[in-house]
């Protein structure tokens, strides 16, 4: 199994394990501190909201319109490296991918 590391709220770091073939939001949201995606990955909400770390941003597939357009809806916490999980698949080539979950907001 592949391994997936998740920065909480509250800055802990975990190391968890992460099945490939699964959306990145599938895998947090079985989590006591991941995220509440809301809409069950239909991509409209923006409550599964992280940050990928900069060193894996360019190994993902790029947004598409849909999630673009639910990004630029959170001015207050959106980055440069912003995803919705939701739209991110884990593939065992992102195996020790580091994502931060976003603050509620």
């Amino acid at each position: 199994m592949a391994r997936m590391r998740v920065v909480d709220r509250d800055g802990k770091e975990h190391e968890i394990e992460a099945k490939p073939g699964l959306k990145v939001m599938e895998i947090l949201r079985e989590l006591d501190y991941g995220v509440s995606a809301i809409c069950g990955g239909l991509c409209s909400c923006a409550t599964c909201h992280i940050y990928i770390d900069e060193a894996w941003i360019d190994r993902l597939p790029k947004k598409q319109s849909d999630e673009q357009e639910l990004l630029n809806e959170l001015t207050d916490y959106r980055e440069k490296t912003s995803r919705l999980s939701c739209q991110v698949e884990f593939t065992a080539e992102l195996d020790n991918l580091k994502v931060t979950i976003a603050p509620d907001g």
